[in-house]
Formats: structure tokens, C-alpha cells, sequence
């Protein structure tokens, strides 16, 4: 388990998109919603409250699949270990050479060890392909389910490498027509994926930390999450 030093030492990033109603989604009519159901001028006593109502689809803006999403049987997102959610962070940087159809492969994994260090047991790896940038854009943050995304293969190296999960900044580590590979490999090991990260770019190759602090819903396949990266001073 990670051994926090003081939080002095570090500068938390919050690597989490806000719930609005223009957000990129997965299918376009998921109808996020937040409404108001009883404001302030409803309140005859002195202390007024607003009072709200959210209608969504679990896996929207930055979130979590616990292995449940596609493994019958497996953990849902309640049941993930804290061990899991607070670990060492390895972040995978490409955003230089990314583009819609870019696929991140074994050797983009090994250029990074070659530099870095071999992926230590126990890390969450991040892939930041710099995507987030069209977050604003909905439409070409989607870009019809093409975007960066993971190979099988390095799917399965970082598997070998016994990773804690894996996050990417655009809205799946799989595209949309593929078998979901990334997905299948992942959650069938008892691991989990956090999509749509922000700012990925602002963590180190090495040494930080994450917290996924995910809605803790009993028995979801998926939970929006609050994301935070330890960036270490």
C-alpha cells in the first residue's frame, strides 16, 4: 500500500471533469440532468434551501467501471478495496504523437520503461493522450467513438506488470467499434478503469499518487468518481 508523507510535500491536481449537461457521452441521448426541485423562495422559514435533483447514467464524465460492468459476477464498484483506489501513479505520455486512430502498443509500453523503469506492481497507470482538450467540444471530443485508445497487447503487459487499473483521458480505453478488449482484459483480472481523466498532462512519468474516490453505490457496475492526482513538490 502507498505511504502517504505529509500532504505538504505534494500539490493535489484534480483530475476530475465536472457533471454538466453538454458533456461528452458515451451514446448521445444518455440525458444527463440537474434540476431544481425546491429553491429558495419555496422556504417560508427563515434558513432557505435549495434542494436538487440529478437524473444520469452512472458511467458519465470521469468515472469508474468496477469489474462488474462486463464480467458477470465480478466486484462492483462498492466493493473495490481502498488498497486499490490509493496507489502510486504511472503516467504514459503520447499526447505528442496521438491522434483519433493512434492505438498505444507494447512499444510505446517499453519506451517508456527504457526511460522510466519497468512498471512497478501495484501502480494505476495512466495514458494521457492530451484528448481532454476537446472536452468543451463535445462533438469532437466523441468524434463518432474514435479516439486514442489501447491495444490488447499492451493491455496485457501492464497486466503481466500486475497493475491496480488503468485511466485514459478520452471516453474509453476501447473504441467504439471494437470487442472491447481493453475492457475484457481488465475487469475479467479483477481490475478497474477510470475514463475521462483531466489534466493528465500535469502529473510526472513517476512518483505521484492517485486517489479514486468513486461514488460509493451498492452494487454499481460504474461510479462518477472524484479523481485526484499527488504531485509530488
Amino acid at each position: 500500500m502507498l505511504k502517504l508523507n505529509a500532504l505538504k510535500d505534494y500539490t493535489l491536481i484534480d483530475l476530475t471533469h465536472p457533471l454538466s449537461i453538454d458533456m461528452p457521452q458515451w451514446e448521445t441521448n444518455d440525458g444527463f440532468s440537474l434540476n431544481v426541485e425546491y429553491d429558495y423562495s419555496d422556504c417560508p422559514e427563515a434558513v432557505k434551501f435549495r434542494t436538487q435533483k440529478m437524473q444520469t447514467r452512472l458511467g458519465v464524465g470521469t468515472h469508474i467501471d468496477g469489474p462488474a460492468h462486463c464480467i458477470a459476477g465480478g466486484m462492483t464498484v462498492d466493493e473495490l478495496p481502498l488498497t486499490s483506489l490509493i496507489s502510486p501513479c504511472v503516467v504514459i505520455h503520447i499526447a505528442a504523437k496521438a491522434h483519433a486512430h493512434y492505438v498505444l502498443s507494447v512499444d510505446d509500453i517499453h519506451t517508456f520503461e527504457a526511460e522510466h523503469g519497468v512498471i512497478a506492481a501495484g501502480s494505476f497507470v495512466m495514458i494521457a493522450t492530451g484528448w481532454s482538450r476537446w472536452w468543451s467540444q463535445a462533438d469532437k471530443y466523441r468524434n463518432n467513438l474514435q479516439f486514442p485508445s489501447v491495444s490488447a497487447e499492451a493491455a496485457a503487459l501492464l497486466l503481466a506488470r500486475n497493475v491496480v487499473g488503468l485511466g485514459i483521458d478520452t471516453l474509453s480505453p476501447d473504441v467504439g467499434n471494437s470487442e472491447f478488449p481493453v475492457h475484457q482484459l481488465f475487469l475479467s483480472a479483477g481490475k478497474y478503469l477510470v475514463e475521462n481523466i483531466a489534466h493528465a498532462d500535469r502529473l510526472a512519468p513517476v512518483g505521484d499518487a492517485i486517489l479514486v474516490l468513486p461514488m460509493k453505490i451498492q452494487q454499481a457496475t460504474e461510479a462518477p468518481v472524484r479523481l485526484l492526482g499527488l504531485h509530488v513538490n
